[in-house]
This record gives structure tokens, C-alpha cells and sequence, in this order.
């Protein structure tokens, strides 16, 4: 039998975990992470890790397995990622995997595409200027050297417009060209399903998510990380707004406004790059998890 990646993509909160733990337990499986905000073990609230029930009821890796200290990127994600799933593969032909970090997510179906190496002070340089200036100033930048890639990264992440910029100012080129490498061949073949739902079903249950985030204790969480905001890991949805209330630049209304309307953001960038995909089958996110292993099966034949 021909070894089978499947893969669960779709925008946040719309039941991916949920539905990842009945596919394994079906095809008696285990199931990898590609959520890249799930990788930290000092972020757990503000980053939905599953519960310890979840956990439990399906072997997962990638989750929580390094420190928001550490230096870890897609490349790095790429190469265990592939090694794990070979090795997986060993015990059992069909591995699940569930994220919604499109990039992470492309890395292991397809492979990364390649760049050339830069001088690292390009990278220093433009950190500083975030710092100093906010991402408004790198998203322009961005806009007059690579208009294409200004369109298509996801633009409102620091790191993302960071790397784009880096390689256009390093090679000289834009970031767009170097998006055109073949994809890798993988020693196993990917069935990608996806779960989707009316926009406005969506955002009410980012909306609830995030409530239950704070009822939860997503405010000591992040009060306990305000010493290491600085760091990669903590520039995201639910801690940066939180670390701006702490600060006192907002009240705790607003910042839980915010988190509110830029997860709302992220998971209509989320849909943007999976849309993209047109091998992607995609199910309503109240589909019974019976009809979604029925498609699998005569598809794993």
C-alpha cells in the first residue's frame, strides 16, 4: 500500500483538532502539528494547544516541543517533520497532520522553495527599523521592490515581511522570483481535505474562542511572558495585544477587541493561501467525521 499523508488544513477554530484525533483513531494513527504557534511549550492558552484529553486520545507531535528561546524555523520544521512521518510510516502507511500554517504545511507536502544566502546584518538592520518604525515602514518597502510578493506574503506578519525583504535587498532580485522551484518528491502521497464555513460562522467562533481564552487565564499567561516579549515566538495574535494593555498603551477592552479582529484577519489569510490549493477538498465544518473517512478510504484504495 502506497504511504498516505493526510493532511487537515483550514482558517483557526473551525474544528481541525477535533476532527484530526477521530482520523487517527480511525486509521489507528498518529498525528503531526503544523501549527507553528503550537510549537512552544511557555505558550499554551493563547495558542488553543489541545487538551490534555486531545492529547491523550491520539499520539501528536510538534506540539510544545521547543522553547520560544530557541532559534526554530520552517527549514528546521521541514527536515523532522519528514523524518518523523518516514519513520511513522514504518509502523503504518497513513500519517495525519493538522495545521493551519499554510507555509509549514507546504514545506512538508511540497518542500520549501530555495534562497540564496544573505549578508545577516540585512536582517539585523531591518529588526532595528521595525523596532524604531513599525511594520507600516517595512510594508511599504516592501511594496516598491517586490509588488508581487507585497500581494501574496502574509503582510501583516513582521518575520514574513522581514524575509522578503532581506532576499530583495541581499540578491538584489525580488522575493517573487525565487518562488518558483519544482515541488520535492515525497515518499508518500498527500490527501489534503479542508474545513471551511460561512464567513460570518467563523468569526463568531473566533469571537467565542477568544472569550473562553480569557475566561481560561490568557492574562497570566502573558503576564508571566512580559519579560521575553522581545523574542519571535510572542509576536503574535493574543500576546501582542496583550502586551501593549500591560504597558498600559490600551485598556483591557480594546486589546481584547483587537486580538478579536486580528485573528479574524489571520484566518482570512489563512483561507486566502489554502484557496490557492486546488487539491485541497474541501467540507462544510459540521460535515460528520463518517462521511469525511468514507471520501479518505476510497481515495487511500
Amino acid at each position: 500500500m502506497t504511504n498516505i499523508l493526510i493532511s487537515i488544513v483550514g482558517p483557526t477554530a473551525i474544528g481541525k483538532t477535533e476532527l484530526s484525533i477521530k482520523l487517527a483513531e480511525h486509521f489507528n494513527s498518529e498525528i503531526i502539528s503544523a501549527d507553528s504557534r503550537q510549537f512552544y511549550k511557555e505558550m499554551n492558552i493563547g495558542t488553543a494547544v489541545p487538551s490534555k484529553e486531545e492529547l491523550n486520545a491520539a499520539k501528536h507531535h510538534f506540539i510544545q516541543h521547543k522553547s520560544i528561546e530557541e532559534d526554530y524555523n520552517v527549514g528546521d520544521f521541514e527536515r523532522e517533520a519528514i523524518s518523523k512521518i518516514d519513520q511513522l510510516h514504518q509502523k503504518n502507511p497513513i500519517v495525519v497532520m493538522v495545521g493551519g500554517s499554510g507555509l509549514y504545511v507546504k514545506a512538508v507536502t511540497k518542500g520549501l522553495d530555495c534562497f540564496p544566502e544573505v549578508d545577516s546584518n540585512i536582517r539585523a538592520q531591518l529588526n532595528n527599523q521595525f523596532e524604531e518604525k513599525g511594520i507600516t515602514a517595512l510594508q511599504e518597502q516592501l511594496k516598491a521592490l517586490d509588488f508581487k510578493a507585497y500581494n501574496t506574503v502574509a503582510i501583516d506578519n513582521p518575520q514574513r515581511v522581514i524575509r522578503a525583504l532581506e532576499i530583495c535587498i541581499g540578491t538584489g532580485n525580488p522575493y517573487s522570483s525565487y518562488l518558483t522551484n519544482p515541488e520535492k518528491n515525497r515518499e508518500f502521497k498527500t490527501i489534503s481535505i479542508g474545513l471551511d464555513a460561512e464567513r460570518s460562522i467563523i468569526y463568531d467562533r473566533i469571537n467565542q474562542r477568544v472569550n473562553i481564552m480569557i475566561e481560561n487565564g490568557l492574562l497570566e499567561e502573558v503576564k508571566a511572558l512580559i519579560s521575553s516579549k522581545h523574542l519571535n515566538a510572542l509576536n503574535t495574535v493574543g500576546y501582542k495585544e496583550l502586551f501593549n494593555f500591560f504597558k498600559g498603551n490600551s485598556t483591557l477592552e480594546f486589546a481584547i477587541s483587537e486580538i478579536k479582529k486580528n485573528t479574524r484577519r489571520f484566518a482570512k489569510r489563512q483561507l486566502t493561501w489554502f484557496r490557492k490549493n486546488e487539491s485541497i477538498m474541501w467540507f462544510d465544518y459540521e460535515t460528520d467525521a463518517d462521511e469525511i473517512i468514507k471520501y479518505l478510504s476510497s481515495h487511500i484504495k
